[in-house]
């Protein structure tokens, strides 16, 4: 059975299940064992969500097995599994959520768990000795290829996919007059960017436009659909636990990586917030030690993330301003 977590862990205090208690709840690469789509859709259905879509795409195996777990606590869990990117794929799943759920979703999480494995963006393979021109140039060749491959694969998922899954169910709560929220589930990368995921990083900060975006498109009908993004940093997933002893990769951030049940227990505290205070904003999941309590022990808390644009006028084209009669 590809359920390994232990689920008690994802039973929070009362006061957190505000968020998702008796709503419908559609959660996006959610079939992953471990992963951080997975804590979402156990802390939903466990803290009283009335229904929840476990979206998967290929990670079919454990994301049946979590539907079945759901359903055994009974959750009314079901699987939706489609290519997001693939825009037929994802309307033709439009009718079998609003069946299962007896309504259309009124919180959707756009999560996805992909990333690069990681290469040198902007700098070509390191030579090795003796290799001939030829050979080098094929390494290098397949080397682009494969990565670029990769990237785009994170690129269209994390872009394509969120805005493909937000025009889908805002145009039906829109339609229906009903209202619903939206999460986007970002990174640090975004602002903070580190080496080796270029796409990871650049899609990253593409979601912490969409709020804004959806809300400028929708008009009068935005006080219909709220949005906001959330950022966190290293989570101990699959993806990331080959690399939750190593400090060189996640400590310029924190002490340690969060566990999926701790990124989803402060992911419970934001959402139990109303909207007035998360609609439209970005959220920063900070990890600081507590050496006081021990030297796993550390402090989670949210930041508000605030862009402050500024415009200057450059030197050269004051001085010398193009005029067009």
């Amino acid at each position: 059975m590809a359920f390994t977590v232990n689920p008690d862990k994802f039973r929070y205090p009362a006061e957190f299940a505000a968020g998702v208690k008796g709503k419908r709840v559609l959660i996006s690469g959610a079939g992953k064992d471990g992963g951080l789509g997975q804590s979402f859709a156990l802390a939903a259905g466990l803290n009283g969500a009335e229904s929840v879509a476990v979206h998967f795409h290929s990670s079919y195996d454990d994301g049946l097995d979590l539907v079945d777990y759901l359903r055994s606590q009974g959750v009314n869990a079901f699987p939706l599994q489609a290519d997001v990117t693939n825009m037929g794929d994802l309307w033709a799943s439009r009718s079998y959520v609003i069946e299962k759920m007896g309504g259309i979703p009124n919180l959707v999480i756009c999560n996805s768990g992909l990333t690069e494995k990681g290469y040198s963006f902007g700098r070509s393979l390191r030579e090795i000795e003796g290799e001939s021109m030829a050979m080098r140039r094929a390494r290098v060749r397949q080397a682009f290829i494969n990565n670029l491959n990769e990237t785009r694969l994170v690129l269209d998922t994390k872009i394509d996919g969120f805005m493909a899954m937000t025009h889908l169910w805002s145009g039906e709560a829109v339609y229906a007059n009903e209202p619903i929220q939206f999460v986007y589930i970002s990174s640090r990368q975004a602002i903070d960017p580190g080496v080796s995921v270029p796409g990871y990083a650049i899609a990253n900060w593409a979601v912490l436009q969409l709020p804004k975006v959806l809300q400028v498109n929708l008009g009068r009908s935005a006080e219909l659909v709220s949005a906001y993004s959330v950022l966190y940093p290293f989570v101990r997933t699959g993806m990331t636990n080959e690399y939750a002893e190593n400090p060189k990769v996640f400590g310029r951030w924190q002490p340690r990586m969060l566990e999926t049940f701790e990124a989803a227990e402060g992911f419970m505290q934001l959402l139990a917030q109303p909207k007035e205070v998360t609609n439209q904003g970005m959220f920063e999941a900070i990890v600081e030690p507590l050496p006081e309590r021990g030297e796993r022990a550390v402090k989670f808390t949210w930041k508000q993330v605030k862009f402050a644009i500024e415009e200057e006028l450059t030197p050269f084209s004051a001085q010398h301003p193009l005029e067009f009669a």
